[in-house]
């Protein structure tokens, strides 16, 4: 998970701390301790790395260790939070039952189309990836119950 979220650019990325009451003693290094004042859940790894003169490889290293002693977390820009493994199994299973074998591949594409990974899909894109996924039925009987079943699930889980 720790892999997904700072392989690339991470520029853009939001941090905020986690407040956890069961944390305990932690030690943390210089960089560490100037990175985790510096996250407030609004400013960007980029405007951090300049405002701290830190490199990213240096910053990338001190959020890896933060991440690891779960004292922050990722902030999604217009969303809480990104669709868990349940719902992309179900969603894979309703879009498998409706197109067929290649559903997996379409969806990573959607995924990747919508500038995501399938690891960190925000919910705020659900919307547009079931439409983008529905395209890509062509029997409207199935297209319907496709987008019936993901509108139900995405009202239990609370999307």
């Amino acid at each position: 998970m720790v892999i997904d979220i700072l392989a690339g650019d991470i520029a853009l990325l939001v941090f905020r701390r986690a407040v956890k009451s069961n944390t305990g003693e932690v030690s943390m290094d210089s960089q560490m301790l100037n990175v985790l004042m510096e996250l407030d859940g609004k400013t960007n790894l980029g405007s951090i790395a300049k405002k701290t003169g830190m490199s990213t490889g240096n910053l990338r290293e001190a959020l890896s260790k933060l991440l690891n002693l779960n004292l922050i977390e990722n902030v999604v820009e217009g969303a809480g939070t990104f669709l868990d493994n349940d719902f992309l199994g179900y969603l894979n299973e309703q879009f498998a039952l409706a197109i067929g074998p290649v559903a997996e591949v379409i969806i990573e594409d959607a995924v990747s189309d919508l500038g995501c990974k399938m690891s960190q899909i925000p919910s705020n894109k659900i919307a547009e990836l079931i439409d983008l996924l529905s395209r890509e039925i062509q029997r409207e009987e199935k297209k319907e119950s496709f987008k019936l079943n993901m509108v139900n699930r995405i009202k239990e889980k609370g999307y």
